[in-house]
């Protein structure tokens, strides 16, 4: 049996980002943004309860400030007590997990999202997707960028403005363009 492209999305294969199905999940996701984006004057109860309509998972005492942007939402799994401040996105064309009490500042991007290197795929409409897990108790400054693929251990850092581009080990810092491991002084 042949996977639809929905399913070749979630699994991390090429996919036609046009296919209708994909395109009704993402107008979906619109408006529950809107909805979701319109609620900053209620309570956190009320944005959880939000939450829940469309993530995966959301553990007790987890919150996500609006504006908050995302692709489909339902590749979302946030652990309790998890927090994003203010202009955070997540494109989760595949799977995206926090951990138990991770701190993520304001225009943090998390970016599961990727592109052929490949020209002529590119202008074919396909992309795909690596799925981006972060740990438990890790803070991540405002404006970091997490790119595809990325795995973030447990109590890790992550200064702000950096672009993690690999994996970071568990109580390991970075910072920088591309984000390294901070010295020691």
């Amino acid at each position: 049996m042949q996977k639809t492209q929905k399913q070749r999305m979630l699994a991390g294969e090429l996919y036609d980002a046009g296919d209708p199905e994909i395109q009704a999940d993402l107008a979906a996701a619109r408006e529950w943004m809107v909805r979701y984006n319109g609620s900053l004057g209620g309570t956190s109860a009320q944005r959880r309860a939000l939450l829940r309509e469309r993530f995966a998972g959301v553990g007790d005492g987890a919150g996500v400030r609006p504006p908050f942007h995302c692709d489909y939402g339902f590749n979302i799994s946030l652990g309790a007590g998890v927090f994003l401040n203010f202009n955070c996105v997540i494109l989760d064309v595949v799977q995206v997990s926090i951990g138990d009490r991770t701190q993520i500042g304001p225009g943090v991007q998390i970016l599961t999202a990727d592109h052929p290197r490949d020209a002529t795929s590119r202008e074919a409409g396909l992309e795909f997707g690596r799925p981006i897990h972060i740990g438990r108790n890790v803070w991540i400054g405002g404006g970091a960028l997490i790119l595809p693929g990325v795995t973030i251990g447990d109590e890790a850092v992550v200064g702000a403005g950096s672009v993690v581009t690999r994996d970071v080990a568990a109580g390991q810092t970075v910072v920088g363009n591309p984000a390294r491991p901070r010295s020691s002084r």
